[in-house]
């Protein structure tokens, strides 16, 4: 699939934000949603499978290999708050694919390290933690209330 190109109002929402929620399924449609970081680069988003505490390493998680079985996924990065005329929430359905191109996975790392300053000091290898492109396919933005 081709990415969409994302509107001004977007862009900006994701860039203001500083996490979302990855939804993926396996093959026979079992769902899995977990919250991630994610940075934007162009069209593009990318999270790394990073070194906090996990039960599997970095390449075993349920998230790769549901991509691997089924790219098709979601992405959602919202606003909550019990003032219900300021919520908001941006919905991507994406195609997600894990980058094999170093060039690729330095910017898309250097992108991650300069956003979230946890990155910065990990020991983040393109060896031992996969990074992921979420190539956006189709998009929906909600605000209750236009600022």
């Amino acid at each position: 699939m081709f990415p969409i190109e994302l509107s001004e109002e977007a862009r900006e929402f994701l860039d203001r934000h500083s996490h979302g929620h990855l939804a993926t399924a396996a093959r026979d449609g079992t769902p899995h949603v977990i919250p991630l970081c994610y940075t934007r680069v162009g069209k593009f988003l990318y999270f790394v499978c990073d070194e906090k505490p996990k039960r599997k390493s970095p390449r075993q998680l349920k998230r790769l290999a549901n991509l691997r079985e089924n790219p098709r996924a979601a992405l959602v990065v919202d606003d909550y708050d019990q003032d219900w005329t300021k919520l908001a929430y941006l919905l991507l359905q994406v195609e997600g694919a894990i980058v094999s191109d170093a060039g690729e996975y330095r910017r898309a790392l250097d992108a991650l390290r300069s956003r979230y300053e946890q990155y910065a000091e990990m020991p983040l290898r393109r060896d031992n933690n996969p990074m992921v492109r979420l190539t956006p396919t189709n998009a929906h933005l909600w605000v209750a209330a236009r600022r």
